[in-house]
């Protein structure tokens, strides 16, 4: 059992030491080599031209250099909470978590809106569907994103216990962040996402000109995007707001949200694994890609369509 003391808040960490470990290392294993392979099959979309594969190709990046620093996470659980790796690191792979959190966030946002604007409006914002275009949506997102966690590197921690960022009961400066986080980082991808899916299930749905295999790809993309944001972000979003709402110098609050706020916390590292497969499993030039990826030593790559195949035919009208 382990007690850890941030201004005379005493809280167990016990829960820590099996919970994180067994869901961070299912991580790592799944992950590493899942979005490494998707990052080739979105290298070979790039290349044929298609705008997704920016979009995807950042996504997993982004998950990548999260996933990399789990196993200090790890260690860190298995220590009952107790960082022994510096200050400096500490604030490094906690400035990664976020950017992967919001960064992820963002370009699944970018994903939904390209697929609307392609069943939606397929002639009136193609300019907005260009590869080049994608490329500086794609930079803006890094930059706001690296600008906006840049804080969690110059902040200074003089306290002398052991946690790594987070402090039990939560800083006010922390509260205040994270309200931020929740409006601009969730909730509003959250909105726009949820928009899109429902105009572009609509639009479909009108359309006799698709074609029913069309359609149904169409509707697994959208739920793929839709449920693996919800389900990895949405328990976690909930109780930071809660916790930034209420507990600032509230030890008693502190001790009540823990166990769900490090639960859902958990959770949201789920991401890493479901992000690789909201097209991998949708789109059957996709799946060709990925399988050529494994068997590459074995036979020369065959040629597929783009990612394109989940567009369904446009709606016969826009607006």
């Amino acid at each position: 059992m382990s007690l850890n003391n941030t201004t005379d808040c005493f809280i167990e960490h016990g829960l820590d030491q099996f919970v994180f470990p067994l869901v961070y290392i299912t991580v790592i294993v799944i992950s590493i080599p899942a979005n490494s392979l998707s990052l080739y099959v979105s290298y070979k979309h790039i290349k044929r031209g298609n705008e997704l594969g920016i979009y995807l190709f950042n996504l997993s990046m982004a998950d990548l250099l999260y996933t990399l620093t789990l196993p200090l996470w790890v260690d860190y659980s298995l220590q009952h909470d107790n960082w022994k790796h510096g200050p400096h690191l500490c604030r490094l792979c906690s400035f990664l978590m976020y950017t992967n959190f919001y960064t992820s966030a963002a370009f699944l946002c970018c994903i939904s809106i390209d697929r609307y604007l392609a069943v939606v409006y397929p002639l009136r914002f193609y300019v907005l569907r260009k590869v080049k275009t994608a490329i500086y949506v794609s930079g803006l997102i890094w930059a706001i994103e690296l600008s906006g966690n840049i804080i969690l590197l110059t902040q200074n921690d003089h306290s002398d216990h052991l946690l790594c960022y987070d402090r039990y009961p939560l800083e006010k400066w922390k509260a205040t962040l994270n309200c931020g986080r929740f409006f601009i980082g969730f909730l509003l991808p959250a909105m726009l996402m949820i928009f899109c899916c429902q105009r572009i299930y609509k639009a479909i749905k009108s359309n006799i000109a698709t074609q029913d295999h069309d359609k149904i790809k169409i509707k697994k993309l959208l739920l793929s995007i839709v449920v693996a944001f919800l389900i990895c972000f949405t328990p976690y979003h909930i109780v930071m707001l809660i916790r930034s709402i209420t507990e600032p110098q509230m030890c008693e609050v502190a001790k009540r949200l823990f166990v769900p706020y490090k639960i859902t916390m958990a959770l949201s590292s789920f991401n890493c694994i479901a992000d690789p497969f909201l097209y991998s499993f949708v789109s059957e030039s996709a799946r060709t890609d990925m399988l050529t990826a494994v068997l590459i030593f074995k036979k020369k790559p065959r040629q597929s369509g783009g990612l394109n195949d989940v567009n369904a035919a446009p709606a016969e009208k826009e607006g």
